[in-house]
């Protein structure tokens, strides 16, 4: 029944059916909106939200409740005290005509329309001042009456805000309320609620479009260091009759669709829940009479699966390639989802999720994954990916989070990261790009270590790029993060193992270092391992002692120094020193903030051998040398003397391995400057053809590929690799083939 309200006293949430209201669902917009909303605020009482729920939902929250409280409580005193004082029963002629008057500006224009009251009562007060004037009768009652409404009213906030408006006020006029109540707006269809408008005070900075046309637009405060992301997907810009027509076909697929534990785990959901999904759509508009076009019956199917079998507004969000972070902080219902931006780092959105969202995201990362979610197992880490973007889950919950469900995603790139784009974005410099692909090509065993979101698992993914694709590479991780199925794209020979989390401990899972025995019978392969977190590391560094491992090993782990690293394998993790000594190579990855603490960037601040001969302490017995140093004063890693000079054990050892390089500094270090020259080179001319598509993976691959064969080929030819040589032959090669990909 129209105007109907339930109230839910847990959340103190009024919620008030307008569907077939003749005045609409707007506080801002319609005075007996208003009306209604104070007449039920003034029944409840306690109330922090308010929704007026039609084809879309639209909801007041605690600030703009507070402000519609403080006029019902205003008109309940003025109640209680009596429209007029006592005294006014002696002028019964005036009584009568100034009660009609108050009653008329307490009951009715108060609660449709306050500032238009408030005006009323100023005008009033002039009246009755003039009035006594002319006549020479004292009204005093009445004035004071008036004055103390006056008084009452400018202490409300709703008159303090409005005051701009009040001079060219025009009755029935709503510009002031649509300035001071903003509803954050919900389709019947969706869960996830949506600020409408962007941010009063606030500048726009930035826009652009997404995937699906869809835009995005940042906005930056005044007088705060907060940035807001502001969001304009399709399904908050339909129609009142495609939202019914959603919300119809919703309702349908939610009594006639399987059981979700039998049917989220099969691959083909999507497609199945588009096709029934526009069947449906289309039965729905016939028997509404509501004309849809081929392409509007196909835009809803593809919002209808986006909330019935996918994530809902996260999937928006990670179809923005410049989102790298995404948070749901708990309780998650009251505040806006979080992201971290590529150009503008922290941002609040206009995305308010609700507990239901929560709970279907759970639901679906949990059956997705096959690991459990709840107070025994209250994490739950997972990789999962959808239309738009790849992510990983981290999902908390009750026991270890006191409000409930709470996320952290991280969305993976679209294609991986290389060499050349960590160059172009100053994590590395070209020096250390061809250092660090030499050692790849060197079969060394290499930790990369840093903190969270430092770039550690991201470089790990470039560095599997610079090995040849014949090269087996097997992968080992316990939450599926690297780009395995892009380097299986680009043809690399290569086997990914998935391993039980130490975390979550879902016992149908090998633990990790079972796992790593099983590869290491595999056969010659790369070792890659995603993070060395636990027992595994043992086995690990059982292997490399040994020497069963022939190609290169390479890892992450959590450190801020080669210190940090040999503490947390050593005494955390439980390998001997002396095991210890089988890592060659720890290059280290932070975040890093600028003087003001407003902006972040990634840098490598180091690259360490590790020498073989200490006993105790590698810090004091010169264990550790470093190669490349991290310089604030030109922002980029700068190669030590002990690296320029040759006096590297570790790049020696490598060198004695190959006939050509064997005694022969120079012709390793000029190797190492061949391939920083390339990687050097892509980025010049990716910038000068404006072609970004060349610092991309398969590029780079091709790029490497060509190079390994020019090597060999100038080798053969005249005896040596002379760099030059090599070096002007690739880059023919490279500028032909962009030639020819056009």
């Amino acid at each position: 029944m129209v105007c109907d309200y339930t109230y839910d006293e847990n959340s103190q949430k009024i919620r008030i059916n307008c569907l077939g209201c003749l005045y609409g669902s707007s506080i801002e917009d319609y005075p007996m909106c208003m009306a209604a909303v104070i007449d039920k605020i003034m029944e409840v009482k306690k109330v922090k939200s308010v929704v007026l729920a039609r084809e879309r939902e639209y909801e007041y929250g605690p600030d703009q409740v507070a402000i519609l409280k403080e006029i019902a409580e205003l008109i309940e005193d003025i109640l209680r005290e009596g429209i007029l004082p006592i005294e006014a029963t002696e002028k019964s002629n005036e009584y009568s005509k100034w009660s009609s008057k108050l009653q008329y500006i307490i009951l009715d224009l108060l609660r449709k329309d306050p500032i238009a009251a408030y005006i009323e009562i100023l005008r009033e007060i002039r009246r009755i001042r003039i009035k006594s004037k002319v006549s020479g009768v004292d009204y005093k009652y009445y004035e004071d009456r008036l004055e103390g409404l006056r008084s009452k009213l400018e202490g409300t906030k709703i008159i303090e805000m409005g005051r701009p408006f009040i001079k060219k006020y025009k009755f029935g006029d709503r510009v002031a309320y649509r300035q001071l109540f903003s509803p954050v707006v919900r389709p019947n269809f969706m869960l996830t609620r949506f600020m409408i408008t962007p941010p009063k005070n606030a500048i726009s900075i930035d826009r652009y479009k997404i995937e699906g046309g869809i835009q995005v637009e940042i906005y930056k405060f005044l007088n705060t260091t907060q940035l807001f992301y502001f969001i304009k997907p399709p399904e908050f810009q339909l129609s009142d009759q495609e939202y019914t027509v959603l919300d119809e076909a919703r309702r349908y697929m939610a009594i006639h669709r399987p059981k979700e534990a039998e049917f989220v785990k099969t691959e083909k959901v999507r497609e199945l829940f588009y096709s029934i999904g526009k069947d449906i759509i289309r039965d729905t508009a016939d028997k509404m009479g509501t004309h849809l076009s081929a392409d509007k019956v196909e835009e809803l199917a593809n919002i209808l699966t986006r909330y019935t079998a996918g994530m809902g507004v996260m999937e928006l969000l990670l179809k923005d390639s410049k989102i790298q972070d995404i948070y749901v902080n708990s309780p998650v219902e009251t505040q806006p989802i979080l992201i971290f931006h590529q150009d503008w780092e922290e941002c609040k959105t206009n995305l308010i999720p609700t507990r239901e969202d929560a709970e279907v995201w759970a639901t679906r990362l949990r059956i997705q994954s096959g690991r459990p979610l709840d107070e025994a197992n209250p994490v739950l880490d997972t990789n999962i990916d959808v239309p738009g973007g790849s992510a990983r889950f981290a999902i908390i919950t009750k026991s270890l989070s006191p409000y409930g469900l709470a996320f952290a995603v991280r969305r993976h790139r679209d294609s991986p990261w290389t060499l050349p784009l960590f160059i172009k974005a100053k994590m590395i410099n070209p020096l250390s790009a061809g250092l660090l692909s030499f050692l790849v090509d060197g079969s060394v065993s290499f930790l990369i270590a840093g903190g969270r979101s430092s770039g550690k698992t991201s470089l790990l993914g470039a560095l599997m790029l610079e090995l040849m694709p014949k090269i087996r590479i097997c992968t080992l991780e316990d939450t599926l993060e690297l780009p395995v199925k892009q380097l299986m794209n680009l043809n690399f020979n290569i086997q990914s193992l998935k391993s039980r989390s130490v975390i979550t401990r879902v016992e149908t899972e090998m633990p990790a270092e079972e796992a790593l025995r099983t590869a290491l019978r595999l056969g010659d392969s790369a070792m890659i391992l995603g993070e060395i977190r636990s027992k595994e590391a043992k086995a690990l560094y059982e292997a490399m002692r040994i020497g069963a491992l022939s190609n290169i090993v390479a890892g992450t782990v959590h450190g801020e120094s080669p210190y940090g690293v040999y503490d947390r394998v050593v005494n955390d993790l439980g390998v001997p020193p002396t095991s210890f000594k089988a890592t060659d190579i720890i290059a280290v990855c932070k975040m890093m903030r600028d003087a003001s603490g407003m902006h972040r960037f990634r840098r490598m601040i180091d690259i360490t051998e590790v020498r073989k001969e200490w006993t105790e302490d590698p810090v004091k017995e010169s264990g550790f040398v470093s190669l490349m140093e991290y310089s604030g004063k030109i922002d980029a890693l700068k190669g030590s003397d002990t690296f320029v000079n040759g006096e590297s054990e570790v790049l020696n050892r490598i060198a004695g391995h190959i006939k050509e390089y064997a005694g022969n500094w120079d012709a390793v270090w000029e190797n190492i400057k061949l391939r920083a020259r390339m990687k050097e080179a892509v980025i010049n001319i990716s910038d000068k053809l404006n072609k970004p598509e060349l610092l991309e993976a398969d590029w780079v691959v091709r790029s490497n590929q060509k190079f390994h064969l020019i090597l060999e080929d100038v080798k053969e030819e005249i005896g040596h690799s002379d760099p030059e040589r090599v070096y002007h032959e690739w880059e023919k090669w490279f500028k032909n083939s962009i030639q020819v990909k056009k």
